[in-house]
């Protein structure tokens, strides 16, 4: 497998996830305020990064209003322009660099592939944190192991 096919089954299975804890927060009756406030944080995030890797300002917040309906809709448009980010990426060198603002206004530079992994790897740190939040507080989270996703079929 290459570079190109692992990086976008990665994102496969980010957008997969992404939906899978939407669910799960719906199906507990959409109210709880904390995994609604880490998810809207994951898609705003990987908007921010986005938005770094095509040099464009940061067009959200990091930490945006809760709101499920939003984040429902956020997670089915992120997916997409991953997807289309990563192809007209990978036909490239994703070992280049590209230098950007933190929020703390902090200049860093980092390579295309090393804030891939980040995205990927934040994103599921967080959704462990709903699932945890989820269980401690009575509900079942959404089960979004990645050898889960791939046994069944889920991601490609």
């Amino acid at each position: 497998m290459n570079v190109a096919d692992y990086l976008r089954r990665q994102f496969a299975y980010d957008e997969w996830a992404n939906r899978e804890v939407l669910h799960a927060i719906r199906t507990a009756g959409g109210t709880d305020q904390r995994s609604l406030q880490l998810m809207s944080h994951i898609l705003a995030a990987e908007r921010v990064w986005l938005d770094r890797l095509k040099q464009q300002p940061q067009s959200v917040p990091v930490w945006p209003q809760p709101d499920l309906s939003q984040c429902e809709a956020q997670a089915a448009e992120m997916g997409k322009l991953w997807l289309e980010f990563l192809d007209l990426i990978t036909a490239g060198d994703v070992s280049q660099s590209i230098s950007y603002k933190n929020s703390k206004g902090e200049q860093w530079t980092s390579t295309i592939v090393d804030v891939l992994a980040h995205v990927t790897l934040h994103s599921a740190y967080h959704r462990g944190q709903i699932a945890s939040h989820m269980r401690a507080s009575g509900h079942t989270p959404a089960y979004t192991d990645f050898i889960h996703g791939v046994r069944q079929g889920l991601v490609k």
